[in-house]
C-alpha cells in the first residue's frame, strides 16, 4: 500500500459513517439516474447495499432533508425535491420582484436583511453601474425564503446619488426595491441584463442556505436599466441548487419555416 492509499483510508476512517453515506447519496443525486420528484432507495435497501445499520442511514438522510436536498412525505418514501421557485429569465418588470416570484410558486415569501451600508464601488461594481471606481454606493444583502426555507442570497448595489436617503428600515419585511425606487425616487427599471452561471458557495452562503461549503449553486448577475438606459442596480444572486430553477418564457415557433436537410 502506497502513501496516497494510506492517506485516503485514514481520511475515510476519520469521516463519520453518516457523512460518508451523505457523500454517496449526493453523488447519486448528481448522476443521470435521478431527477426532481424521483424516489431514492429505502433506508433498508441503502443499509444492505452500503453495509451500514439503518439508524446511521436514517441520520444521513435526515441531514440531507434538513438541507433541502431530499424530502419525505408520510409513507411515500424519500424523494428528490421538485424546485419550489421558478425565476423568470425573459423580460423585466416590477412584477418580477422576489416576493411575487415566490408567491407564483405557491409559497409565502420571507426575507431577512443581512447587511446594509454605504460603501465605495469596486472596479467591477463601478464598471457595471457606469460609475468611477470608488464612487459612493449603497450595498445591501438579503436572504430570501419560501415558507421559511432559504432559497437565495441577493447582494445589491445602487448608486448613492440615486437613493441618497435610503435606509435599512426601508428594506425590512421584504419590501420591494422596485416599488420603493418608483414611489420615492421616480425611477423605473424597464430592462434587465442577466448572466447565469454556476458558483461554489462560500462558507457564509452555505451556512445560510443549509449547504456544504463549496456546493455548486446557481448564480445570477442582474443589471437593471432605467428608461434612458442608465444602470440603476447591480445584483448578484446565489440560489439553492435544488429548490430554484431559472425559467424562460416559451418562444413562439409558428413563424419558423421548416427546411429540408
Amino acid at each position: 500500500m502506497n502513501v496516497t492509499e494510506q492517506s485516503d483510508q485514514a481520511q475515510e476512517v476519520a469521516t463519520p459513517a453518516y457523512k460518508q453515506i451523505q457523500g454517496y447519496l449526493q453523488d447519486l443525486l448528481a448522476g443521470p439516474d435521478y431527477g426532481p420528484g424521483d424516489r431514492i432507495p429505502s433506508e433498508r435497501a441503502l443499509a444492505e447495499q452500503l453495509g451500514r445499520n439503518r439508524m446511521t442511514v436514517r441520520k444521513a438522510i435526515e441531514g440531507l432533508i434538513t438541507r433541502g436536498l431530499l424530502e419525505r412525505h408520510g409513507t411515500s418514501g424519500t424523494r428528490i425535491p421538485v424546485p419550489r421557485v421558478a425565476r423568470p429569465m425573459d423580460g423585466f418588470s416590477l412584477s418580477n420582484s422576489m416576493t411575487r416570484i415566490i408567491q407564483a410558486g405557491g409559497g409565502t415569501a420571507h426575507s431577512k436583511l443581512l447587511h446594509f451600508e454605504q460603501a465605495h464601488a469596486s472596479a467591477k461594481v463601478a464598471s457595471r453601474l457606469s460609475l468611477s471606481e470608488g464612487a459612493d454606493i449603497v450595498m445591501f444583502r438579503r436572504l430570501w425564503a419560501t415558507d421559511e426555507t432559504p432559497i437565495c442570497i441577493e447582494t445589491t448595489h445602487l448608486p448613492l446619488s440615486l437613493v441618497p436617503d435610503l435606509a435599512a428600515q426601508d428594506l425590512m419585511e421584504g419590501a420591494s426595491l422596485y416599488n420603493l425606487l418608483h414611489a420615492r425616487y421616480g425611477v423605473s427599471a424597464i430592462r434587465g441584463e442577466r448572466e447565469i452561471g454556476i458558483a461554489n458557495c462560500t462558507e457564509m452562503e452555505a451556512r445560510l442556505l443549509g449547504l456544504d461549503p463549496g456546493t455548486a449553486c446557481l448564480s445570477l448577475q442582474l443589471l437593471a436599466l432605467d428608461t434612458s438606459g442608465q444602470p440603476i442596480e447591480f445584483t448578484r444572486s446565489v440560489n439553492h441548487p435544488t429548490l430554484v430553477v431559472f425559467k424562460t418564457v416559451q418562444a413562439d415557433m409558428s413563424g419558423l419555416v421548416a427546411t429540408k436537410r
